[in-house]
Order: C-alpha cells, then structure tokens, then sequence
C-alpha cells in the first residue's frame, strides 16, 4: 500500500487503457477485470463509445465531482478525448443515460464487495484490534425525488402523507473498523414487511469470517443473530437491547461491573427470523455482560451495558471491551461523511433501478477514496482515521486531470506530490466532543409544498392578478 505499489498500478492502468479512459487508484477495476464480472454475471455488451467499463469511469467521476450532474459528466468525457487525441463525443447526455440504465445492478456490487475486502487484507497489522479485524454495522437512509416510481418501489415515512415529503431508501452496511471500506451493503423499501435494518443486516452474512470482531447497537442484540454469527466463529460486541434483565449478582463474577450470563432460547420466534434458523439456534447461550459507566459532561448516556462473546477475561480486559465499543461511532461518522461529504443525503436519479445504481457507485467511490487514504497512511506511518476523507476527495480531484494526461515519466513524482498534499489534511483530535442537536442558520420562511407541482402552478396563475 506505499507509494510503490501506488505508482505500480497506476503505470499498469495506463498501459491497459491506450484509447479508454483510466480508472485510477483501483487496479481491480481494469477492463479485463471489469469483462470478467460482466461475463460471471451473464451480461452482454458491444463495443461502442459507451462500454461498460467507460460508463462506469464516467459514471464515478460524476460521484465524485461537486456538480453531480450528467451534462457536467460528459463534458468531462469530451475534455479527455479531446487531451487524448481521440475523437470527440457529442455533448448530447442521451447516450450515456442509455449506457448508465444498461449497466448491471450487481456488477456494481460486486465491485464494492472485491474494492473492500481487498483494502480489508492490505490493513496493515497494527491497524487491527489484538490482531483482529474488527467490522461495524449500521444502517441510514437517503432520500430521492418523488416520482410516482420512487415513492411505489420505496416508500414515505409513516408521517407523511399524499403529494408532501419524499421517498426514503433504507441501506444497511457492514465496514471495516481499520480501513473504513464499505465490505458489503444492502438497500431496501423504507416501509413494508422485511424492509426492516435487521432483515437487511441478515442479508449480509457473507461479510463475515471466523476470527472477525463485530460491533454493533442495541437494535442487532437478539438471541438469533448472536446464535447464528457466533456458530461461524464471528465474535460479537452489541450492546444491550434491555428486553433481558440484567443483574450482576448472577452468573460466574469476572470483575466489578463483569460477568459472565446463560441466556435461555426464547420461546417465540423473533419477527423476521427464518424458522430453520431459530430451529437451529442452541438452546443455551454464554455471555458476557459488562457495563459501562460514562461521565463524560455533555454525553446523553450515563450507564451502557455490553453484550459480548469475548468470553475470556484475561485476553480482553472489561477495559478492552469498553474501548472497542466507544469506536463504534466510527460506522455513524463514516456513513455521516458518505452522506455529507459525498452528497448521498439527497439522490437523483428518477426511477427506483438508477437510485440503487447511484448508491452503489456511491459506495465504490467510497471504497477508492478510502484506497488512496489507505495508500498514503501506509507511506507516512499514519493511521488511516487521522486523514479526512473530505481533504483526500479535493485533493484527488484537483490532481485528476494531470493524472490521466502526465506522460509515465512524471507519473510517479504526480504520484509523491498527491500523496504528500493528503497528509496535512488530518482530522481533529477532539476528544469527548459533543454538539448540541440544533440549527444555528434558521431556513428561509417558505411553506411547504403539499400539492403536486402543476397543482401549484395552476394555483399561481389563477391567482397572480388577483
């Protein structure tokens, strides 16, 4: 992941790209690779200005860019064949909508899948936690325009009624604590029966390798789930769902605060678990509790309570266990920036097939942001936290174009210089910060609208002389 392996794919991609568009930082996105995922997932192509592996290069710098529009994107297309020498594109964004409506759904996530895990086996030892990877779990949603399509395929909140508000999208991801790559997600229906964080996580279990830590909220601490993850070797650290008494006078005593606990097999099946599943769930499970105690000014919890199957108490202290779960704030930070500094909040594409291609491009964007962080914090000893994602973004962008155009016998200084200009971009060591939950910058004083938008024009023009 130093600066030689850096320079080494990008040499590789400018060779494999004579007269095609390079896709830097990422050398499992080649063409060759990019056929062979198209051939595994049965789709066939032609060779035209808009290939697959073209759209998808396209399709990434608009992620990336501020403008995320498709006319921008295009324009971008048209400036690098023109540097090139190629023949120009028209300017026209039919095509490539078109090219963007064809590519597969899941080749796109599988890209994700292979971007993740491969920064995942990079992670450099000390990264980990006692020798461990450790993976987070949490869910967000986005929102998108609401078209009869949208609002059909994904659903509004309960609270919002008729023309007014916005389809929501739910998403559930599992990434790396060392990394901060996406290693899978999945994205449903905002409402309706298995739409749910939970039934979404439950999707995602080939994540998951004996020997990985994982950490979640309350909401993923069930009998089932733990059953389930813990008989394939995964270790789990979710904190307690409070539907199970806790009491430390019970159980074999490991410190103040630590015990170990046998939860019994409910007698119902929890609402979403398959039966052969909580069928195959022992009926008898040994745990470890441990609470928490915060007080730190300014936090809202005062007393957590863990959940744990680190069972052995000289292996990983009470104190182990309570650092590693504070670090998993890490998932809400990661997917906050994804959302923010990415621009994944508010979606734009207008039927529900191009919203879930847009969060997965989202997603692979992410993944080879976090590449080049993962690159540059290898170089510089550094670890990959302490960089801001939204620092390397600028700074990728900024050097993009020279990127693709510099002859290969100044690639490699390009390469130094942008690894050397993310460095100063680190985050704030800000320990035990809290915000207030506010606005400071009030919004403009408009009403909402809560008819169709002709309805509203309608209105306006009956009304405007009046």
């Amino acid at each position: 992941m130093g600066t030689g392996c850096f320079f080494r794919r990008m040499c590789q991609l400018r060779s494999r790209f004579s007269a095609a568009p390079e896709l830097p930082f990422a050398e499992e996105l080649s063409e060759e690779s990019i056929r062979t995922a198209l051939q595994k997932e049965g789709f066939s192509f032609r060779d035209c200005l808009y290939a697959p592996w073209v759209t998808l290069w396209v399709f990434l710098s608009q992620v990336l860019s501020a403008d995320h529009s498709c006319r921008d994107a295009v324009a971008r297309f048209l400036a690098f064949r023109t540097v090139r020498g190629l023949k120009p594109c028209s300017t026209n964004t039919g095509a490539y909508c078109t090219a963007r409506q064809r590519l597969p759904e899941s080749l796109v996530a599988r890209l994700v899948g292979q971007t993740g895990e491969q920064l995942q086996e990079q992670a450099l030892p000390e990264w980990h936690w006692h020798g461990r990877p450790v993976k987070l779990v949490d869910g967000t949603t986005a929102s998108m325009p609401d078209t009869p399509a949208n609002e059909a395929a994904f659903g509004k909140p309960s609270n919002q009624h008729g023309t007014g508000g916005f389809p929501l999208v739910r998403l559930v991801c599992v990434l790396s604590l060392a990394t901060g790559a996406v290693l899978r997600a999945a994205a449903g229906a905002y409402r309706g029966k298995k739409t749910g964080e939970l039934s979404l996580f439950r999707q995602l279990d080939d994540a998951f390798q004996p020997g990985d830590v994982l950490l979640g909220d309350r909401l993923f601490c069930n009998y089932g789930d733990i059953a389930r993850l813990s008989k394939r070797g995964v270790d789990l650290v979710f904190a307690h769902d409070n539907k199970r008494t806790v009491d430390f006078r019970r159980g074999r005593r490991l410190g103040k605060g630590d015990h170990l606990i046998t939860w019994s097999k409910p007698l119902r099946r929890p609402e979403g678990l398959a039966p052969e599943e909580f069928a195959a769930a022992p009926r008898n499970l040994t745990l470890r509790e441990v609470r928490l105690r915060v007080s730190i000014p300014g936090f809202r919890v005062r007393t957590l309570v863990v959940v744990t199957t680190l069972l052995d108490p000289e292996a990983f202290s009470s104190a182990d266990i309570t650092a590693l779960y504070r670090q998993r704030r890490q998932a809400e930070l990661d997917l906050r920036c994804l959302k923010g500094a990415m621009q994944m909040d508010v979606l734009r594409c207008q039927s529900p097939d191009m919203v879930r291609k847009e969060i997965w491009m989202h997603l692979l964007a992410w993944n080879l942001l976090r590449s080049v962080m993962c690159s540059t914090a290898a170089e510089y000893g550094l670890n990959v936290r302490e960089l801001s994602l939204k620092g390397t973004q600028q700074m990728l962008c900024a050097f993009y174009h020279q990127l693709t155009t510099t002859s290969p016998d100044q690639l490699e200084k390009l390469c130094n210089l942008l690894l050397q200009s993310i460095v100063p971009h680190r985050v704030g060591q800000r320990p035990n910060r809290f915000e207030p939950r506010k606005r400071k910058r009030p919004p403009k004083q408009y009403p909402l609208m809560k008819r169709p938008r002709h309805e509203e024009r309608n209105y306006c023009r009956r009304n405007s002389f009046r």
